[in-house]
């Protein structure tokens, strides 16, 4: 017996009836099984060594730009994911190596100043998501064209994790509260560090139900995620959990999210973004080969590029197509 297939006798022993088995790993090209690693596992380590993984520490989170290295971008983002939805996973006796692999995959399609530049690139071509531009990278753009081969559950988790279709896995249910459980706490947390809010300003039930610091409300959602879920075939917290976390999510927006301050950097970001799609599709000529070679049609190019582009090069890039150079006497 191999370590792979003794892992895989555990996870038949340990596991919830309703949780996603390793054994059951489904890919599109076959591939010869590892020695050592299950199928969600290689699908874990396959994301951590790509190229877009690497990217997201220079992606913008909420901040664009911000002075000091304290506050959250997309990596630490997905890590927070990650660790949330390992916790509730152990907890709730589902795949852990699942859920931690959606989580590393789920946001490697997010542009340049995160949601902003997401909403510039679907304004200006007439549709992208983050969500299936993050399956595009794993399923066709990485490895020069090959993909990663991840597995279908992995795909559909990463795919599912926002929008109103549910995943088809309780892992992938998972992901989508725990995605929004990470965003609500840390982006609070970045926005007392901002001097945007106190824990003052939470609405009454928020703090009453949540907590008033990170810490307590991400132990107050998880304890009441895994309470809601335990011994069910549905991911849900209470139905007042639920409620509150709506509400939470409201005051985000309202107060951080689309605060006025954060509006000019917002705005010249997605100025950014939607010129150099402009750019390059009066210009595909200058798009990288690799990127013309890999989609349909110009403008898929150009998105497959821009998108892909840390915050820093989206920066440099507009500088150097826009902005006049200095003469050198």
């Amino acid at each position: 017996m191999t370590i792979r297939e003794r892992t895989e006798a555990v996870e038949r022993r340990l596991l919830s009836p309703h949780a996603s088995f390793a054994d059951e790993a489904v890919r599109d090209r076959p591939e010869e099984e590892c020695p050592l690693r299950t199928a969600f596992q290689r699908d874990r380590d396959r994301i951590l060594h790509s190229g877009s993984f690497r990217r997201m520490k220079h992606k913008t989170q909420v901040y664009i730009a911000p002075r000091g290295d304290h506050y959250r971008t997309r990596m630490t983002h997905t890590l927070e994911v990650a660790q949330i939805g390992r916790t509730v996973a152990r907890a709730l006796r589902l795949n852990e190596d699942l859920v931690e692999a959606m989580a590393l995959g789920h946001d490697l399609g997010h542009t340049p100043f995160g949601h902003v530049g997401e909403s510039a690139l679907n304004d200006i071509c007439g549709h992208f998501h983050h969500n299936e531009q993050s399956v595009r990278i794993v399923e066709v753009l990485e490895k020069g064209g090959q993909g990663l081969n991840l597995t279908k559950q992995v795909r559909d988790g990463i795919l599912h994790h926002t929008g109103s279709v549910p995943a088809a896995s309780l892992e992938g249910q998972l992901l989508k509260y725990a995605d929004r459980i990470a965003y609500l706490c840390h982006d609070f947390d970045d926005a007392e560090a901002a001097g945007l809010l106190t824990a003052k300003d939470l609405p009454g039930r928020v703090r009453r139900r949540f907590g008033e610091t990170h810490s307590e409300m991400i132990t107050s959602m998880v304890t009441d995620l895994i309470r809601g879920a335990l011994d069910s075939q549905a991911m849900r917290m209470s139905p007042e959990g639920d409620e509150t976390l709506l509400e939470f999510r409201e005051f985000m927006f309202r107060r951080v999210y689309l605060s006025p301050s954060l509006v000019p950097d917002r705005e010249r970001g997605y100025k950014v973004v939607q010129m150099l799609y402009t750019y390059f599709m009066e210009h595909p000529q200058e798009l990288p080969a690799e990127r013309r070679l890999l989609a349909a049609d110009d403008s898929q190019a150009a998105v497959d590029y821009i998108s892909g582009l840390t915050d820093n090069h989206a920066i440099a890039l507009f500088q150097d197509l826009f902005v006049p150079r200095y003469w050198n006497f």
